[in-house]
C-alpha cells in the first residue's frame, strides 16, 4: 500500500479523491469506484503501487499509435481496475476487479521496471497501458520520472476520465497519449460506460495544448455510436479543437464482456472512415486487415509515407527532414 495522490480529508476520518471526475467520498474501509483506492484509517491509499498485473513488450502501433516511432517497440505495464465501467470492455477480467482480491500481481519497483525497458531490444520507452493507468497515477508518475531521467520515452493509453490537475502535473513526463474517445454523446457514456462525456473532451484539449503528442481511438460499435451524423460532429470537433493532423483510428467491436451485439459490418467502418477524411487528415482503421486504409499518406500529393501490413511497417517516401519526398510537405510523425 501507498499513500495516494489528490485527496482533501474531511470530518471523522472521511476523505474525498480528487484524481478524477468521480470525486469519491470514502469512509474508512471504503473503496473507491476505481477499485484500486481505499480509505485506510483516514488516509487514501493506492493499492496499485510497486506491483503490476500485466506485462509486455509490444509495438507500438499496438498501442495503437502510428505516428510515435513507427516501427519500434514498447514495454507495456499495467494494472488492475478503472474508473469506467464500460458495457463492452476488452480488459474486463483486470479492469473490473479489486485490487485487493486481485491473485495475479507481479512485485516490481520503477526502477526495475526502467532497468527492463534500458535492456529490452528496439524499445523507445514505456507504455501505462492494459486498463486504466490514471488510477495507478502515483507508480506511473514515479515511474514516468525515472523513465525520462533515462533518455526513455513514456505513452499513456487512456479512457481521459482524469481531473485537470492532476493531468497537469503529470503531463510533463508523457511523450505521447491516445486517449479513447468512446462515443459523442453523454447518454452513450451514461449508459455504456456509467462516467460523462465533457471530461474526456476537457483532457482532450489540455492535451492537445501540450508538448505531447495525441493520438484518438473511436471503437465503432452498431447501434450505439455508429450514427453518421453524430459520428461527423465528433470529427468535425476534432478538427476544430484539436487540429486536422491529430490522428483519430477508428476501430471494429466485437463482442465482448456484456455487450452481445454482433461485431461491426465492415461497410460501417468504410462509411465512417470516409465520413473522417472529409475533416481529418489522417484516419485510421482497427481490428480488420485494411492495408490502405492503415497506412500513412501525404495529406498534400496523396503519396505513401508508411505502408501498414497488420504490424509490419515499410517506411517510404519521407526525407530525411521529415518531409514528404514527392512534394517536401511536412510529416507530422515523430521518427528517432
Amino acid at each position: 500500500m501507498h499513500e495516494a495522490l489528490f485527496y482533501t480529508k474531511l470530518e471523522n476520518q472521511t476523505v474525498r479523491c480528487e484524481l478524477c471526475p468521480w470525486y469519491c467520498i470514502l469512509k474508512p474501509g471504503q473503496t473507491g469506484n476505481c477499485k484500486v483506492r481505499s480509505n485506510e484509517n483516514g488516509k487514501l491509499i493506492t493499492h496499485v503501487f510497486n506491483r503490476v498485473a500485466a506485462f509486455g513488450v509490444d509495438p507500438i502501433e499496438k498501442k495503437p499509435l502510428y505516428h510515435f516511432y513507427p516501427g519500434k517497440s514498447i514495454l507495456s505495464v499495467g494494472e488492475v481496475g478503472c474508473n469506467l465501467h464500460c458495457s463492452f470492455c476488452q480488459n474486463h477480467h483486470i479492469s473490473q476487479c479489486f485490487a485487493t482480491e486481485f491473485s495475479g500481481f507481479h512485485e516490481i519497483s520503477s526502477k526495475e521496471i526502467v532497468d527492463k525497458a534500458l535492456k529490452t531490444p528496439q524499445n523507445i520507452g514505456i507504455a501505462y497501458t492494459y486498463n486504466e493507468p490514471f488510477i495507478f497515477y502515483e507508480f506511473m508518475f514515479e515511474t514516468a520520472q525515472q523513465a525520462r531521467e533515462k533518455g526513455l520515452k513514456n505513452v499513456v493509453v487512456s479512457n481521459g476520465y482524469i481531473n485537470p490537475e492532476p493531468l497537469k502535473h503529470l503531463i510533463p513526463f508523457i511523450d505521447a497519449f491516445n486517449i479513447d474517445l468512446k462515443a459523442f454523446t453523454n447518454d452513450f457514456y451514461l449508459k455504456q460506460t456509467k462516467g460523462k462525456l465533457a471530461p474526456v473532451l476537457e483532457t482532450l484539449k489540455i492535451i492537445a495544448k501540450s508538448e505531447a503528442h495525441l493520438e484518438i481511438t473511436n471503437l465503432i460499435i452498431p447501434g450505439l455510436n455508429d450514427i453518421e451524423s453524430e459520428f461527423e460532429n465528433m470529427v468535425q470537433w476534432i478538427a476544430e479543437e484539436l487540429g486536422k493532423d491529430v490522428p483519430l483510428h477508428i476501430s471494429r467491436y466485437f463482442p465482448k464482456y456484456k455487450l452481445e451485439i454482433p461485431a461491426t459490418p465492415t461497410e460501417t467502418m468504410l462509411s465512417l472512415y470516409e465520413t473522417a477524411k472529409k475533416h481529418l487528415h489522417h484516419v485510421y482503421v482497427g481490428n480488420m486487415s485494411d492495408t490502405k486504409r492503415s497506412s500513412t499518406f501525404c495529406k498534400h500529393c496523396g503519396e505513401i509515407l508508411i505502408r501498414r501490413n497488420a504490424y509490419e511497417i515499410q517506411i517510404q517516401n519521407i526525407r530525411e527532414n521529415g518531409n514528404c519526398a514527392d512534394c517536401g510537405t511536412p510529416v507530422k510523425i515523430i521518427f528517432y
